[in-house]
């Protein structure tokens, strides 16, 4: 097993980026995991952090990014909500990791069997029944379960599921002059993919 006592202090290409996430999914998969030394690494992060990508994720409590890229402290600038929604205040959150911590990588995940989709398929026509503040969430998963036909079931999940993610993807963009300025730079890219419990396998759209 490998083991990592320092953290990192520079920030990689975006396509550099990608590469690390995906090799981190390798061994996360693989069972071959890096040994993060986290009592070394924290004191080393008192003063700053440069995270080499920003995630938005659904708050399910099976999807932690750390775990499934295999990732360690400071490497990670990660917002959260169910169903990976990108709202103002997540948007926010991604336009200061990218304005002011320079990451050069937006991921948008989603995962197999989110129930914040799933919601939005079994209430299609009734997402107002929902209890408390969750219809004005739901709300914003509705196109994507449009998109996949309106109706529940295990293909309709899936391709909604997708279709979230592609639709943060674009809203991401399109709210946020900030985020769309470092894309068209260059200097950023966005991706999307929905994490698999089963496999423990990030596929990217």
């Amino acid at each position: 097993m490998q083991s990592r006592t320092q953290v990192r202090n520079d920030i990689p290409s975006p396509d550099q980026a990608i590469d690390m996430l995906m090799a981190g999914n390798k061994r996360y998969v693989d069972g071959n995991t890096i040994s993060h030394d986290h009592m070394a690494t924290r004191g080393q992060l008192i003063g700053f952090q440069k995270p080499f990508a920003t995630i938005i994720r659904c708050s399910d409590s099976r999807t932690s990014p750390e775990i499934i890229f295999d990732q360690g402290h400071g490497d990670l600038f990660v917002c959260a909500v169910a169903g990976n929604v990108p709202t103002t205040e997540l948007v926010a959150s991604m336009e200061y990791s990218v304005a002011v911590l320079k990451t050069p990588l937006i991921v948008v995940m989603g995962h197999s069997n989110c129930g914040a989709v799933s919601e939005a398929l079994k209430n299609f026509n009734d997402i107002d029944s929902l209890p408390g503040s969750l219809p004005s969430l739901i709300s914003q998963i509705r196109p994507a379960a449009s998109q996949a036909g309106g109706e529940f079931g295990e293909e309709a999940l899936s391709e909604a599921i997708r279709c979230n993610v592609r639709n943060g993807m674009e809203r991401i963009r399109t709210t946020s002059s900030i985020i769309d300025a470092a894309v068209e730079s260059g200097d950023l890219r966005i991706i999307g993919g929905v994490y698999d419990m089963q496999s423990g396998r990030f596929e990217v759209l």
